[in-house]
């Protein structure tokens, strides 16, 4: 909704929906601030439309005003959440679940189905879910852990961490830097100006692709890895700290295979 406020979304241990909603009203806007808490609670911004649950509609006379929610339903829930400041945490449902915020964080855990999050100025954090995963921020850090399906990490001015993907890995940043570890599928990675580092063991049919302007790449394998290499370096150097058989070599290019 358009009111600033945190909202925490849970699983519950019963089959009923529970919302508990943290009104505070300050001195400033039209009315007095007595007036516009009565007019709230009097009114709640709660309906009921079949199955669809929507608390936080629009409430565009009252100035001043922050809800903070807190909000149970039955783990076999779909969720769709905005806001404008505050932070958002959803944990433990099934999902699907849509999550955006303009400057908060938003947090999601424990879920079932797709999560596709977005923050415009706050971090964004994704950690266990049996399903695909979209996780954009503009300016906060984008992080991605122990997702079954593809990840999609992005982020303008902040860093981009993947730890254990299901399936196959896009990051980007435009400054900040990527980390992608326990990578086993397909890896495109593209940073301009932060340090790229992938930790993983690429298997016989994945593709990494994995570009930097002007920072450092950071490749890492087991010693026991199959696969083809192809490097190039503008301005840098190519090292290999582990044994490689090399096919063609520059100044500024590699190619080799190991195993």
């Amino acid at each position: 909704g358009n009111i600033p406020g945190d909202i925490a979304i849970a699983g519950s241990a019963d089959a009923k929906v529970h919302v508990h909603g943290e009104v505070r009203v300050s001195g400033f806007g039209f009315g007095s601030p007595q007036e516009r808490l009565k007019e709230i609670l009097a009114s709640p911004p709660v309906e009921l439309k079949g199955d669809t649950l929507r608390v936080g509609k629009s409430l565009t006379r009252l100035h001043n005003v922050t809800i903070s929610y807190d909000i149970q339903a039955p783990r076999d829930t779909q969720v769709t959440a905005s806001s404008v400041s505050g932070s958002q945490t959803i944990r433990n449902i099934a999902g699907p679940v849509r999550a955006d915020s303009v400057s908060g964080s938003v947090r999601v855990q424990d879920i079932a189905h797709e999560v596709r999050i977005s923050s415009t100025s706050g971090s964004v954090d994704v950690q266990n879910v049996g399903d695909d995963v979209s996780a954009t921020s503009v300016s906060g850090e984008s992080s991605v852990s122990n997702s079954k399906g593809d990840v999609v990490a992005h982020s303008v001015s902040g860093g981009v961490q993947v730890n254990n993907p299901g399936g196959r890995v896009e990051a980007r940043s435009s400054s900040g830097s990527i980390e992608v570890r326990g990578a086993n599928g397909d890896v495109k990675a593209r940073t301009s100006a932060g340090q790229l580092t992938v930790q993983g063991n690429p298997s016989g049919n994945s593709y990494w692709e994995l570009r930097t302007v002007s920072g450092s790449v950071h490749l890492e394998v087991p010693p026991n890895s199959n696969f083809h290499f192809s490097a190039n370096a503008v301005s840098g150097q190519i090292r290999a700290q582990i044994p490689i058989m090399i096919e063609e070599q520059g100044k500024h290019s590699l190619r080799a295979h190991m195993g």
